[in-house]
C-alpha cells in the first residue's frame, strides 16, 4: 500500500525494492493501492495504472490520462484501489477492509470507529462565544501516553501544523517513545515535565481508554490543565479525555457515550463538536477532522480552515 503526500510519494517512487515488490503484487493479481499524490507520482511511472480507472489528489489529476481518471473519493479497479487524500482516508481503508475481510468486517470496523454515528448531528454547537485569535503564532500542547488514540493524535497535530500553529507533542511517560492504542509508535517532542516550563495558548487531550487512564495519572498534566483554566486560556479534549478536564458544571461538553456519567458538564448530543467559551470537546475518531478544523477556524479564521480542508480533500463546514 502506497501512502501519498509530497515529497514522500517521490521518495517512494525512487525506491527500487518497493517498485519490485509492488510490481510483483500487481503481476500476481494481489491487492495494491495508493492514496493522495501516490497514484500519479509513484504508481504511474512504475507502469501500474495501465487500463485502470484511478483517482488521486486534485493537485495531481493532470498527470493522469483523462480517459482513465475519475473524481470519486474512492476508486476500485480490479486489484487496484486509489483515493484522493487525507480527508478520504477512512473511505480508502474501509474499502480495503471490505475487500480483504468481507462485508461483516467492514461494518464492524465502521461501527467501532463510530463513522456512521454522527451523520444526523450538526457539525458544531457554540455557546458563550469568545475570540480565540492571538497576536502571535499559536502555541499548542498535545499530551500523549501509551494507549492514546493514534488517529486522534496524528490528525490533530497534522491539521494544526498545516494551519501554521506551533505544536508540541509531550509524553507523560518516562520515555518519549509512545506505543499508541493500535500499536503505532509515536515519538514525542519532549517530556511533559519539560513542556510544563512553557505556556500554551491551547492544550488538547487525545482519547482512548488506556491513554486517558495514563494521562489521568500525570500530576504535572493536571496542574497544567488547572493553570490553563485559571488563566482563562483555551483547552479541550476528545473521545474519553473530556473526563480528565476540570469538571465545571456550567460548561457544555461532548465526549464518548461511556464517559458521560464521569462528567459534571452539561452534555450535548446534538453536535459533533461543542465549543463553550474557551473549551472545546468532541466525540472521537469519527469527528477528529472536524474537531481539528474547528480549532483552526477559531484560532485563524474560516478562510484558513477552508484552505487546510481543501488540501486534505475534506468538505469543510463553518457551521
Amino acid at each position: 500500500m502506497r501512502m501519498g503526500g509530497m515529497p514522500g510519494s517521490a521518495r517512494l517512487r525512487d525506491c527500487e525494492v518497493l517498485q519490485k515488490m509492488t510490481s510483483k503484487q500487481a503481476e500476481e493479481k494481489r491487492l495494491y493501492g495508493a492514496i493522495s499524490a501516490a497514484p500519479a507520482v509513484t504508481l504511474l511511472p512504475w507502469g501500474l495504472l495501465r487500463r485502470k480507472k484511478i483517482t488521486c489528489h486534485p493537485a495531481f489529476t493532470d498527470k493522469l490520462s483523462r480517459f482513465w481518471a475519475v473524481k470519486s473519493n474512492i476508486q476500485v479497479s480490479g486489484e487496484l484501489t486509489t483515493s484522493r487524500g487525507p480527508g478520504t482516508s477512512f473511505d480508502f481503508v474501509l474499502s480495503l477492509v471490505q475487500q480483504l475481510f468481507g462485508e461483516s468486517a467492514f461494518k464492524e470496523v465502521r461501527d467501532l470507529l463510530l463513522l456512521n454515528a454522527s451523520e444526523d448531528h450538526s457539525i458544531k454547537e457554540e455557546t458563550n462565544k469568545v475570540e480565540w485569535a492571538v497576536d502571535h503564532i499559536p502555541r499548542v500542547l498535545i499530551p500523549v501516553a501509551n494507549g492514546s488514540e493514534e488517529i486522534e493524535v496524528v490528525t490533530i497535530v497534522d491539521i494544526l501544523r498545516r494551519a501554521k500553529a506551533y505544536v508540541t507533542i509531550a509524553s507523560v511517560e518516562k520515555s518519549l517513545h509512545i506505543l499508541a492504542s493500535q500499536g503505532t509508535k509515536i515519538i514525542a517532542d519532549m517530556s511533559i515535565g519539560m513542556a510544563a516550563e512553557s505556556t500554551y495558548d491551547l492544550i488538547i487531550l487525545p482519547g482512548e481508554v488506556a491513554g486517558f487512564e495514563r494521562l489521568n495519572k500525570s500530576k504535572v498534566l493536571k496542574k497544567l490543565l488547572k493553570d490553563q483554566e485559571s488563566a482563562g486560556r483555551i483547552y479541550g479534549a476528545i473521545c474519553f479525555s473530556p473526563a480528565l478536564m476540570q469538571r465545571n458544571e456550567e460548561k457544555k461538553a461532548m465526549g464518548q457515550t461511556s464517559v458521560i456519567n464521569m462528567l459534571k458538564s452539561k452534555m450535548v448530543d446534538s453536535a459533533r463538536i461543542v465549543i463553550d467559551g474557551r473549551v472545546i470537546t468532541s466525540g472521537g475518531v469519527a469527528t477528529v477532522t472536524d474537531f481539528a478544523l474547528a480549532i483552526v477556524s477559531k484560532l485563524f479564521g474560516h478562510a484558513r480552515a477552508r484552505s487546510v480542508a481543501e488540501g486534505l480533500v475534506f468538505e469543510y463546514s463553518r457551521s
